[in-house]
């Protein structure tokens, strides 16, 4: 067992560490929102992938795949979810200076940062779940039960997760001024914009 949770953690770090959907939407808050909007924005995609490890635990995440109505239904909103929020950056660039730097501008819309940014990013991705179903099994010890396994080896894809999430929290900290810069936030809210559009029509076309 011992060898194959090394053998997973090692694995994680490489998945985790790969920037996709969950790592824009965190930093696209901290860039908008400040420290506390990205807290509570990796709070949201945690709770996501909580969502995704149970599923895959108890066999959910087998049913949505078997599912091809379904499947394609949640790929969908997920896509459109991604893209509106990338016009969404986007449209931000015709802010002023000074609106940029009004206190409470940032506040609005709880499906563009927050905790429920984080949480739809996850959940609305069917691709989440359908990695879990296909990478943890394989790490499962012969005669483990894979119910049990599967929660366990999830927990610490979670726990990895979260340290990941802090590390960003932590470093923004440390640039928040620089990164609250109105040149500065224009080019980010670009390029969270452009690429976060790039991820919604990559999901809605993969097959």
């Amino acid at each position: 067992m011992l060898v194959s949770v090394i053998s997973f953690i090692g694995a994680a770090v490489v998945v985790v560490l790969l920037p996709g959907p969950d790592t824009l939407v965190v930093v696209r808050s901290l860039v908008r929102g400040g420290t506390r909007s990205g807290i509570l924005t990796s709070l949201g995609v945690l709770c996501g992938l909580v969502v995704w490890v149970a599923a895959a635990a108890i066999g959910l995440a087998a049913l949505l795949r078997a599912s091809e109505i379904g499947y394609e239904v949640l790929k969908v909103a997920g896509a459109c979810y991604l893209v509106w929020m990338g016009v969404q950056s986007l449209r931000s660039l015709r802010q002023t200076a000074a609106e940029m730097a009004a206190p409470g501008t940032e506040r609005a819309g709880l499906m563009q940062h927050g905790f429920t940014a984080g949480f739809l990013t996850d959940i609305l991705n069917p691709k989440v779940g359908v990695f879990f179903l296909s990478f943890l099994p394989g790490f499962v010890p012969h005669g483990y039960p894979v119910g049990w396994a599967t929660l366990t080896l999830g927990a610490i894809f979670i726990v990895l997760t979260a340290f990941y999430c802090a590390g960003l929290v932590v470093a923004s900290g440390t640039i928040s001024s620089w990164m609250q810069t109105p040149r500065i936030r224009r080019r980010l809210d670009t390029l969270t914009g452009l690429v976060l559009v790039g991820f919604g029509v990559r999901l809605a076309t993969e097959a």
